[in-house]
C-alpha cells in the first residue's frame, strides 16, 4: 500500500503513539487473537503463559491493538484447551489465577480490553461432571450431560461424531456433550460467566473481562435435533443476566457454519459475529468474490450490530503460506483486513507474515499445530521467550515454517520501515486517526474487472482504497477525486489509499 505524502507524514505513521483511552465503542476496537500457548514463554519451559502475554502488552499497544482475545485458558487435556477438564481456574501450564488477575489489571491499566474464548457445549471424560454422572443417575451432575441407555451408561458423542479423540502429544480422551436444555446447566453457565465479568461481585469491572467469544455457537447443537431453539432457551437468558450486570459487555459468536452471521446477529442475541466470507474472499484475490462478500455481509448486519473482519485465525492456514503469495498480496490483505468496514481482528503473528499450514498426515489435533506455531519474537527459533511447546521429533517441529534469520520476527522487522510489521502499524494508526475507517460509510465503486475501488466516507473525509487484482501492472484513475495525485501505476496485487 502507498500513502501519498499529502495524506499523512509517513515518518509519523511508522512511530505510532500508544493508545491512551479505552475504546469508546466496538467500532473503535482492534482485536488481536492469541493462541494462548504460543504467544510468549516467560519462565523457560517453552509453554506460552499469562505472564508472557503481560510482557507482550507494550508491543501490542505499539502495534495499535486495543483488545486481546485469548483462546481458552481453563484446564484441558488438549493443547488447544477446548473440551475442558474443568472450567474452574487456569491451566497450570499457563500460570495461576494470580497471574490471570495481574494480566487483567495490566490490560485495563493500558486502556485495553480482554476477551475470553468459552466453549462449554462439551467436556472431556475426565471432567468432574462426567466422572460423577457416568453410571450414576443419582449424581448431582446427571442432568448436566446427555446419556442414552439405562443408568447413564452410554454418553452422547461430542461434535463431529467424535467419541474418543486422539490428541497431542499422544493418547486419546473421550468427549461428550453438555445438556444445554437443562435449567441447571443454564444457571451454572450464567453464574460461571458472571464470575469472569465481576470476580468479586462489587460492580466494578476493572478486574473482569470485557467480553466473550462463544465457540461453535449453534441454535440446534450439531444439527442433531436433540437440543434445539438454543438461541432463545439458553443463550438469550444467559446473555440477559450478563448484560444486566455489565451493559458494556460484548458477546461475539463464532458462527458454526462460517457464514454471514445474520441469524446470529438477529436471533442469536450476540453483538458481533465473524466475517468469514470476507476472509475467504480476500484470500482469493478475486474481485467478484470480494465484492459479493462485502455486499452480502453489509446486508446481513442489522443496525447496532457488528462483524469482525479478519483474514486468518487459529483454524485456518496462514495467509503467508497461501499458494502464489507475494509481498504485495500480503500488504493488500492487510489493507483490506484493517480498512474495510468492520472491526479488525489480527491473528497473532499475522502482522509479521508468519507462515503455517495444517498437516494432513496427522489425524489428531496435531494436524493444526502448523497454524499455531510459536510467535516469532527473535530471529532465532529457539531464543528465550519463544513458546516452542511442540518441540520434538515430529514433522510439525522438524519441518516447521519458522526458520532462523528468515526475516520474519519482531527483532528483524521492528526497525525496517518497509517491513510488513510496520505496514500493519501504519494501517492501524491510519484507522485510529480517521473516523471514515471506523464508522464511515462504505461503497464499492464500479470499475474494470480487475480493479477494486472502495470508498470510505466519514468525519468529513473521503478515502479511496484501490487494489490491482491482476498479475500485471495496472494504471489506476481515481476519477472525481480532488487531488493532483489521482493517477498512478500499481504492481500486481498492490493497493493504494488516497484521501480527497
Amino acid at each position: 500500500m502507498r500513502l501519498w505524502p499529502a495524506l499523512l507524514a509517513v515518518a509519523a505513521l511508522l512511530v505510532p503513539s500508544p493508545a491512551s483511552a479505552t475504546p469508546a465503542s466496538f467500532d473503535d476496537e482492534v482485536f488481536y487473537q492469541m493462541f494462548t500457548r504460543s504467544m510468549r514463554d516467560s519462565n523457560g519451559d517453552r509453554e506460552g503463559d499469562l505472564k508472557g502475554i503481560e510482557q507482550s502488552l507494550p508491543y501490542l499497544q505499539r502495534l495499535g491493538v486495543t483488545s486481546i482475545l485469548l483462546t481458552p485458558i481453563y484446564p484441558s487435556p488438549f493443547y488447544h484447551n477446548y473440551f475442558a477438564r474443568d472450567f474452574e481456574g487456569v491451566d497450570p501450564e499457563f500460570g495461576t489465577m494470580a497471574d490471570y488477575r495481574s494480566l487483567v489489571r495490566a490490560i485495563h491499566a493500558r486502556g485495553m480490553k480482554i476477551y475470553l474464548d468459552e466453549e462449554f457445549q462439551y467436556v472431556a471424560y475426565d471432567h468432574p461432571w462426567f466422572k460423577s454422572a457416568l453410571g450414576n443417575p443419582a449424581s448431582p451432575y446427571s442432568d448436566f450431560l446427555i446419556f442414552h441407555g439405562p443408568n447413564n451408561t452410554k454418553p452422547e458423542e461430542g461434535p463431529f461424531g467424535i467419541t474418543m479423540a486422539a490428541r497431542f502429544p499422544g493418547g486419546e480422551t473421550g468427549i461428550t456433550t453438555v445438556n444445554m436444555k437443562s435449567p441447571k446447566v443454564r444457571a451454572w453457565a450464567t453464574d460461571y460467566l458472571l464470575r469472569w465479568v465481576d470476580p468479586n461481585g462489587d460492580g466494578n469491572f476493572v478486574d473482569g473481562v470485557d467480553g466473550f467469544r462463544l465457540d461453535h455457537m449453534m441454535d440446534d447443537l450439531d444439527n442433531k435435533h436433540i437440543m434445539t431453539n438454543l438461541f432463545d432457551s439458553f443463550w438469550q437468558p444467559v446473555f440477559a443476566r450478563l448484560r444486566a450486570k455489565n451493559p458494556k459487555l460484548h458477546l461475539i459468536a463464532e458462527q458454526w457454519d462460517w457464514g454471514y452471521g445474520g441469524d446470529f446477529l438477529h436471533r442469536g442475541h450476540v453483538d458481533a459475529a465473524f466475517a468469514f466470507p470476507i476472509a475467504n474472499a480476500v484470500r482469493t484475490f478475486d474481485k467478484a468474490k470480494i465484492v459479493e462478500a462485502i455486499d452480502k455481509t453489509a446486508t446481513a448486519i442489522p443496525a447496532g450490530k457488528h462483524e469482525l473482519v479478519f483474514v486468518e485465525n487459529h483454524d485456518m492456514p496462514r495467509v503467508a503460506s497461501d499458494a502464489g503469495m507475494t509481498p504485495e498480496k500480503l500488504r493488500t490483505a492487510a489493507t483490506l483486513g484493517i480498512l474495510l468496514k468492520g472491526t479488525p481482528l489480527i491473528y497473532y503473528g499475522q502482522e509479521l507474515g508468519m507462515r503455517g499450514i495444517a498437516r494432513p498426515e496427522y489425524k489428531s489435533d496435531e494436524k493444526d499445530i502448523g497454524n499455531r506455531e510459536a510467535f516469532e519474537w527473535n530471529a532465532k527459533v529457539e531464543a528465550p521467550g519463544q513458546a516452542n511447546w511442540y518441540k520434538g521429533p515430529k514433522s510439525y517441529w522438524t519441518e516447521r515454517s519458522a526458520k532462523d534469520n528468515d526475516g520474519i520476527s519482531v527483532a528483524e522487522e521492528d526497525r525496517d520501515p518497509n517491513s510488513l510489521l510496520n505496514h500493519y502499524r501504519m494501517l492501524l494508526k491510519l484507522r485510529a486517526q480517521h473516523a471514515a475507517f471506523r464508522t464511515g460509510a462504505q461503497r464499492v465503486i464500479q470499475t474494470g474487472p480487475n480493479d477494486l475501488m472502495i470508498e470510505r466516507i466519514g468525519g468529513g473525509e473521503r478515502f479511496l482504497i484501490i487494489v490491482n487484482l491482476s498479475n500485471k501492472p495496472a494504471v489506476f484513475d481515481a476519477k472525481g477525486l480532488r487531488t493532483n495525485r489521482s493517477k498512478g501505476v500499481l504492481k500486481p496485487y498492490e493497493s493504494v489509499v488516497l484521501k480527497e
